[in-house]
């Protein structure tokens, strides 16, 4: 089973422009209890460098493009964000890095949890560990 597994959502509008919904339950497969944007990332800095023990994600570049990593403990893929219409689902115990953010970049992103710090796994090695089979 692929890591990566991209949301499209479908731009509406008309001749003024375009439009994207992001719905609780419907675009998005879990209900939103937060929201956070990355942007004004300066070239050559990757975020990210954790997982969460139960915490869903969805993550959108709403401008610009960055590369994802995730990894499960025993894959890792990536993929680029570059899309408004494009989102990428995190699941709960899988690491996540971002990279090679443009300068333009702003990263939206839709927790299903509040922020909790005791969620955190800050340390791949006791990541892989707590992924061991």
């Amino acid at each position: 089973m692929s890591l990566i597994q991209l949301i499209s959502f479908p731009p509406l509008g008309d001749d003024r422009g375009s439009l994207v919904a992001l719905e609780s339950q419907q675009s998005i497969p879990f209900d939103i209890k937060r929201v956070y944007y990355i942007f004004g990332t300066q070239q050559g800095v990757a975020r990210g460098f954790h997982a969460h023990k139960q915490l869903k994600q969805v993550a959108v570049c709403v401008t610009g493009r960055c590369r994802m990593v995730l990894d499960d403990g025993k894959h890792r893929e990536e993929v680029w964000l570059d899309s408004a219409t494009k989102g990428i689902l995190i699941e709960d115990m899988v690491w996540r890095e971002m990279h090679d953010f443009s300068e333009d970049c702003v990263l939206l992103v839709l927790a299903s949890k509040h922020y909790d710090e005791s969620d955190y796994i800050r340390d791949y090695a006791e990541f892989k560990e707590k992924t061991k089979s």
